[in-house]
């Protein structure tokens, strides 16, 4: 079964196709600057012996003319990888924001689709993108089932105690204001390949999932289901980020805007794009920071310290909740590459039952690899995320 994932922006398309008999890469690519003057696509088809990488620069009108590109190059003779879009069995749709409405992964139809409309004000940038994505698809791949997959699935396992805020209770009856939480597909990902390094059942195992990017989140999920997250309504709560915030004191906002003259219609620029490691330093790359750390940056080196400092609190937090740790699980591009990072959180946690061990969390992995001393009653590891994997993974089991 072939199954291809699509994760539109407003003005970008990411894709991949997978073979789901091995669960090996066919191609990939990204569609970038969508409607602006000049458009970009990377495309990679897979072979035995690499990737073999094709860059198109044209004006991409909209999505349609960009997917319409798309299946030009899979189904190429040459740099593609398919004969013809019928050999396509599936395709697998991220969706961010399902709200309540979504507790699993779904097969497209109308009222899904209105449904994703609904949720838009809760993700006005995302949702809308995603759905043209649908659309596009549909258009041009008549006949071909579609699976919407939520970024916030994962997460509907929370019981009301964790997702809701201690705000009036009609703020979530009437706007649905609660914690939805993201990442879902790399939090579901990794806590199902953590179970499997231990050589158990997800439904056996306690795992706190650190997914560290530029967007960063954390989850407690106890046998299987996730019981906490840290993000929040949006992706701006939890730990410090690469420019956003993460949690704050929400005084701070009315504070800010009778001190420092903010307008209120500018402080969710400066909380998403102006904050975390780029407010403290200046970068929100942490391979900048780094090297500016490391020629003596005091500001550098403080947001290292703060980052590190948030994430290993929520570690010890989703301990409490979970009340058994088997493993931490490190992934994606920080959690995966960063092994000063990594460090820096996991020192002097012994309390918490973890070893750990400074000689195995040297370097970057690509594969799954622990980063505790033998006998650590918690296990710690880096787990490699692949969202798109877990996408069409749910997107079989959803036409199943």
């Amino acid at each position: 079964m072939k199954v291809l994932v699509i994760n539109a922006g407003s003005s970008s398309l990411k894709y991949q196709l997978l073979n789901m008999e091995n669960e090996a890469v066919m191609a990939s690519g990204l569609v970038e600057r969508i409607g602006e003057k000049q458009g970009v696509l990377t495309h990679k088809k897979v072979n035995g012996t690499g990737e073999e990488k094709t860059v198109i620069e044209q004006p991409i009108a909209d999505h349609k003319v960009g997917m319409h590109l798309v299946i030009d190059l899979i189904t190429d003779p040459v740099k593609g990888v398919i004969a013809n879009t019928s050999e396509i069995d599936a395709i697998g749709h991220r969706v961010v924001q399902g709200g309540e409405a979504f507790k699993t992964s779904i097969r497209i139809d109308e009222s899904v689709k209105q449904a994703i409309r609904d949720n838009n004000p809760l993700a006005p940038l995302h949702n809308p993108a995603n759905l043209m994505g649908i659309e596009v698809a549909e258009d041009l791949f008549p006949g071909t089932p579609n699976v919407a997959v939520f970024d916030t699935e994962f997460h509907q396992t929370m019981p009301a105690k964790a997702f809701l805020y201690a705000l009036p209770y009609e703020y979530y009856t009437d706007l649905r204001i609660r914690r939805y939480g993201f990442h879902g597909t790399s939090h579901k990902y990794v806590a199902h390949k953590a179970a499997a390094v231990l050589g158990k059942k997800p439904e056996d195992v306690n795992v706190i999932t650190v997914h560290l990017g530029n967007g960063c989140s954390m989850a407690a999920v106890k046998n299987g289901k996730c019981v906490d997250t840290s993000m929040g309504m949006t992706p701006l709560a939890g730990v410090m980020m690469g420019t956003r915030s993460g949690d704050f004191d929400p005084a701070i906002i009315s504070y800010l805007v009778k001190h420092k003259g903010v307008k209120v219609e500018d402080l969710d620029d400066v909380f998403n794009k102006k904050s975390g490691l780029k407010g403290i330093c200046g970068f929100n790359d942490m391979r900048d920071i780094h090297a500016k750390a490391d020629a003596g940056d005091d500001k550098a080196k403080l947001a290292v310290d703060m980052f590190a400092y948030r994430v290993k609190k929520y570690i010890g937090a989703y301990a409490a909740v979970l009340g058994t740790v088997d493993i931490v699980a490190f992934t994606a591009g920080i959690g995966e590459n960063d092994d000063v990072v990594r460090q820096e959180i996991c020192q002097d946690l012994t309390g918490l039952g973890i070893e750990f061990d400074a000689e195995r969390n040297k370097g970057r992995f690509s594969s799954p690899q622990p980063i505790h001393k033998e006998g650590s009653r918690v296990q710690v590891w880096v787990i490699p995320t692949n969202e798109e994997l877990q996408i069409a993974q749910d997107t079989m089991d959803t036409l199943k």
